[in-house]
């Protein structure tokens, strides 16, 4: 730090030890840690006092030049696009008051460690991108000036704040602020409070390519300003080729906004193209005083961060826990960012020294490069595996057509065959597997035998079967009609004249969609007798929309009905 001297700005002089505190603050600002050019005279901070009885205060304003003012004014830009145009699950308070908590706590800090006021753009970058990523369970879409939970959102900022604050080493604050608080937030409070911002954001149209522009033009913006393209890319490049090992493997999760879990390479380009995914390289993984000095060092911390990306949300069948998964990986590649940086400068004297391992070093790079690409991929097969157990586990139990078979005494069935079935664009969006003909027709095969599994419960008087094809409000109403209706057998024979598939959101915009089914036609509906014999035949016109959501293992659930 700079402890003489003086500086003349607008007929201010500032000399003695203020000055130091200036010109770390404008270090701060310019991201002189982080790699960018060094500080000149001309270029100095516009410098003003405020005088409080006998103390003269510097006061250090924002500064155009600041990295930081420009990733706030994405960040504000996405969260404009995002709460307008894109359905984000914000209220105005839950934006507004962390942000003000975290400056008010950051100007504090600043006057008492340094004795100036500063512009507090290292707190309100830590409260913006808080605001971001995390989401109160329970608050919806429009409820604008809902408080729900800001309390979370202003005690995940603040702890972002003082970890950088009190972990530290001499260097500076170990992790970045607000990726450990949030992991730390997420792993103690759980899914049932609190849950990250979505990978899958909406179906691509011009409201998500705004978004999407904003993110990259920005983040390409300010990491090729700080030399931190490479690692933002090193990173970028790791975390897809694990993806795509897991994607290879039959790795997937269950969403709240998808009506089947997403797997293959659908789940590919859902985490590794997210506009999330790109905000977190970007923005946060490319923290400027939390990464190493040199390109080559940057780089392969950007690997080393993408590796554990990757191996930590291989192993969740959730979003929830992939998405935890992911920013963990940034914590824990901070934690190993010193020895990194150890291990590097140990190799670089070796290879540069008289070291018998520079006699066809560019073979040897390569070899190892070969064998760490073939470990990370093991690894990463390795860490899926729950994964993988867990997706087996959710098939239809065997027993449930075992127990039907060809015994059963109630039944559905389609007359005629189905028909053309007409596919809604949206479907894409959510399930490219199911915006097909052959796709569509698992939807309808699922409810046809949901139906007749139903059917079989009301004849057979036994509640347990629904189970293992009803979920929700159908579950709920289908047993009451086991209950008063159990005995009662019905065979049940549908002319289809139209059959829809398309997404629907049964609970409202924020519960998540499901796969709606529309059927319309007839329905010729035929009581069994205790003896065996049919009566007379029923017939009725039908327009009826079911729900149905898959469950992870591949089972169609039908959770309701939506009349038309």
């Amino acid at each position: 730090m700079m402890t003489s001297g003086f500086w003349t700005a607008h007929g201010v002089a500032v000399g003695g030890p203020d000055i130091g505190v200036v010109m770390t603050l404008q270090m701060q600002h310019e991201g002189i840690a982080g790699g960018a050019a060094p500080l000149r005279a001309p270029d100095a901070p516009e410098v003003r006092t405020l005088t409080i009885g006998r103390r003269t205060i510097p006061v250090v304003g924002p500064r155009l030049r600041d990295p930081r003012l420009h990733l706030a004014l994405i960040i504000v830009s996405v969260l404009v696009v995002g709460t307008t145009l894109l359905g984000f699950r914000l209220s105005i308070p839950q934006i507004v008051i962390p942000v003000i908590v975290c400056a008010a706590v950051e100007v504090v800090h600043r006057l008492v460690t340094t004795g100036a006021l500063a512009w507090p753009a290292s707190g309100m970058q830590t409260a913006t991108s808080t605001v971001l990523i995390v989401r109160i369970v329970g608050v919806e879409h429009g409820d604008w000036m809902s408080f729900d939970g800001v309390h979370w959102m202003v005690g995940i900022a603040v702890c972002g704040l003082f970890s950088k604050y009190f972990i530290r080493t001499a260097s500076g604050h170990v992790f970045n602020p607000s990726n450990v608080a949030l992991v730390v937030a997420f792993l103690v409070l759980g899914a049932e409070r609190i849950e990250p911002l979505d990978y899958w954001w909406g179906a691509l149209d011009w409201r998500l390519a705004l978004a999407y522009g904003t993110i990259v033009v920005g983040g390409i913006t300010l990491c090729c300003r700080l030399d931190l393209l490479p690692m933002a890319i090193s990173f970028w490049v790791t975390l897809a080729i694990g993806v795509g090992v897991l994607a290879a493997l039959g790795h997937s999760m269950t969403t709240r906004w998808s009506f089947a879990p997403v797997a293959d390479w659908h789940l590919w380009r859902t985490i590794v193209l997210s506009p999330e995914t790109m905000i977190f390289f970007f923005f946060m993984v490319t923290d400027p005083r939390t990464t190493p000095s040199g390109r080559r060092n940057r780089v392969l911390f950007g690997v080393l961060v993408g590796a554990m990306s990757t191996l930590l949300l291989a192993p969740w069948p959730t979003e929830f826990g992939s998405k935890v998964g992911l920013l963990a990986g940034l914590t824990v590649g901070s934690l190993l960012r010193h020895p990194l940086e150890r291990f590097s400068g140990s190799w670089g004297e070796r290879r540069n020294g008289a070291d018998p391992w520079r006699i066809g070093a560019r073979p040897m790079m390569a070899l190892a490069g070969v064998g760490a690409v073939l470990l990370f991929g093991a690894s990463v097969a390795m860490a899926g595996a729950p994964n993988r157990a867990s997706a087996d586990a959710g098939d239809v139990p065997d027993g449930v057509t075992a127990a039907l078979g060809a015994s059963m005494t109630a039944g559905v069935e389609l007359d005629g065959g189905v028909p053309n079935i007409a596919i809604a664009p949206d479907v894409a969006g959510l399930s490219p597997e199911l915006a097909t003909q052959d796709g569509a027709r698992e939807v309808v095969d699922a409810l046809m035998f949901n139906l007749a599994v139903e059917a079989e419960a009301v004849a057979l008087g036994d509640p347990s079967l629904l189970e293992a094809v009803d979920h929700g409000a159908r579950l709920v109403d289908i047993a009451a009609e086991v209950e008063s209706a159990g005995g009662r057998q019905i065979r049940s024979v549908y002319r289809v004249d139209t059959l829809e598939l398309g997404v629907v959101f049964p609970g409202g915009l924020q519960s998540g969609p499901n796969a709606g089914l529309r059927l319309a036609g007839q329905v010729s509906e035929t009581t069994v007798g205790p003896d065996g014999s049919p009566g007379e035949p029923t017939e009725r016109p039908i327009d009826v929309t079911y729900t149905l959501r898959r469950a992870t293992g591949g089972a169609w659930l039908t959770t309701g009905t939506v009349p038309d």
